[in-house]
């Protein structure tokens, strides 16, 4: 399959602002006015990734992820849209964000999805899922397909 760099249906891409005084910044990462229900988040939690290190790329059957890149590094976000009944089926999309371009992205299920840090330095990611991990009392099975355990997979970090 030949991928077509094109925007994807549904993925959301806004903008996150500092707002900076004398003791530092803040951002707000979501806010319930301002997203759609079924993105709501069920939980959150935080990643940092070493330099040249790259997480995914999977997708999920059920799972929204809401990923915010605020810095301190840069990262490369990578999606392919692998929903066969999507208007931008086989397209992928390719982001620079973090530090240098601080960025919310919202990820539907079923849009694979990976991000590799291209800083120099340890790169935190916020994730804000609109799932809990495992289900309640974490019961469940992962919802993860895990395309970056296949070596012979279609879906590669580098160009």
């Amino acid at each position: 399959m030949t991928f077509i760099d094109k925007d994807i249906a549904d993925v959301i891409v806004y903008p996150l602002k500092k707002y900076t005084d004398e003791r530092g910044w803040l951002a707000e990462l979501f806010r319930h006015d301002e997203l759609e229900a079924e993105f709501y988040p069920a939980m959150s939690y935080i990643s940092f990734t070493k330099p040249g290190v790259a997480r995914g790329p999977h997708e999920h059957v059920d799972q929204a992820d809401l990923f915010c890149f605020i810095g301190p590094s840069d990262f490369k976000m990578r999606m392919w849209d692998n929903r066969e009944d999507s208007p931008t089926y086989g397209h992928r999309m390719t982001l620079i964000v973090g530090a240098s371009n601080a960025q919310a992205i919202v990820v539907p299920k079923g849009v694979v999805h990976g991000y590799k840090n291209i800083g120099e330095i340890d790169g935190m990611v916020i994730n804000c899922p609109n799932r809990l991990y495992m289900g309640e009392g974490k019961r469940e099975p992962i919802d993860e397909i895990r395309h970056e355990d296949d070596p012979e997979t279609i879906f590669r970090m580098e160009d």
